[in-house]
């Protein structure tokens, strides 16, 4: 969401894993905003949007106050680490920009012990700017399954993508099939918030230049349920607990309406589940909950740190012997990215796995976005799905 934008600079970082803030009573930061540009509509709020909300542009316990002297404040929690953040007026779209409407950087600041005031201005918003058009970038051979697909586990209906490969039509084979979160970046452009995966542009040139065949459907998430239905476990600043219902949704319902509507290979070594950020988190957890449905796991940059009880779970739970699973980073991530993918490499070898039944790789030039897990992707899934 997605978590997690980074395009145009714009949303640059919302999908980043959030730096953890340590509350302590003793350090304070107001946040002033001195100045914002002529065309700021009065009527409109000011929001900060960072790693203390999960990059939502739109949190009210984060909208500035105007003061008499026409200027913005907002006194953030009492905490310490380091602050990334930018101002919206409620949106991405009409997030803050440099005075030529170039994107910015993630605004940063590191706690100080005590009070402290970080005095600012605002160049111009996204919004006084025209925007570049967006165009479709789907294959021809990627269809919308349906645009409300029900889900009864979360008593919601959401948009599911489907990918057929090239030669579905003419063969009259059975494929394997790979679930994935995030579908608006899995295929089209138009409909991504942060770049897209180029999924079947990667599939269709695997299958023309090595005959690799897959099925791929792929799940919307929910916008704002985004972080709710990708963890299992209930998060008291950022929201969860709703994961449980969401993997049961995937192997209960989705993957029985597929498997009788499409000539598909429905054992779980020809089954797997994939997805990045928070997705990474819940692939891994499908896997591990309903071993008897995936077999196959492509964790790419796991959100690790909203959950600590992960850990827990997956030092109680017996991994099955025939999953495989791949763990992917960037060293440009978080500080926290790597050493908590080391973390649960290590847990899922003492629970037995074998080290050709998984791989754990960390790239140096990694960084969170959709160009470098679309670079990665080709990989994984060449490995997951091995004959």
């Amino acid at each position: 969401m997605p978590i997690m934008k980074k395009s145009t600079g714009l949303k640059l970082g919302l999908l980043l894993p959030l730096t953890a803030l340590v509350f302590r009573a003793e350090a304070q930061v107001t946040i002033e905003i001195r100045k914002v540009p002529e065309k700021t509509p009065a009527t409109d709020t000011l929001f900060l949007a960072g790693n203390p909300n999960n990059w939502n542009p739109r949190n009210p316990a984060f909208a500035f106050k105007k003061a008499a002297n026409n200027r913005f404040y907002l006194t953030l929690p009492q905490g310490e680490g380091e602050l990334e953040y930018k101002i919206t007026r409620g949106s991405w779209e009409k997030g803050e920009t440099l005075a030529n409407g170039a994107g910015r950087g993630n605004r940063a600041y590191k706690a100080k012990a005590g009070k402290d005031t970080i005095r600012l201005e605002v160049e111009n918003w996204q919004d006084n700017f025209a925007s570049p058009a967006k165009v479709h970038t789907a294959a021809s051979n990627v269809q919308v399954l349906s645009n409300e697909f029900w889900m009864p586990q979360l008593k919601k209906s959401r948009r599911v993508w489907l990918y057929l490969p090239p030669n579905y039509a003419t063969s009259g084979k059975k494929y394997p099939v790979l679930y994935m979160h995030d579908g608006q970046n899995v295929f089209d452009a138009f409909y991504s918030y942060s770049g897209e995966w180029g999924v079947d542009e990667s599939l269709n040139e695997l299958f023309k230049t090595q005959g690799k065949e897959v099925i791929v459907v792929a799940v919307d998430n929910g916008g704002e349920e985004r972080m709710n239905e990708y963890t299992p476990w209930r998060n008291a600043r950022y929201g969860g607990g709703k994961g449980d219902a969401y993997v049961d949704f995937l192997a209960q319902t989705l993957k029985p309406y597929i498997d009788a509507h499409y000539r598909t290979k429905s054992e779980k070594e020809h089954t797997g589940v994939a997805g990045s950020s928070m997705g990474g988190l819940i692939s891994l957890y499908a896997a591990l909950k309903h071993p008897e449905v995936f077999g196959r796991a492509g964790v790419f940059s796991p959100a690790f740190w909203v959950s600590p009880e992960f850990y827990e779970y997956a030092a109680k739970t017996k991994v099955a012997k025939d999953l495989k699973v791949y763990l992917v980073a960037g060293a440009k991530e978080s500080k926290e990215m790597v050493p908590d993918m080391a973390r649960m490499r290590d847990l899922l070898v003492k629970q037995g796995m074998k080290p050709s039944a998984f791989v754990y790789e960390v790239h140096a030039d990694g960084e969170h976005k959709e160009s470098y897990w679309q670079r990665e992707f080709p990989k994984v899934f060449s490995w997951l799905f091995a004959k």
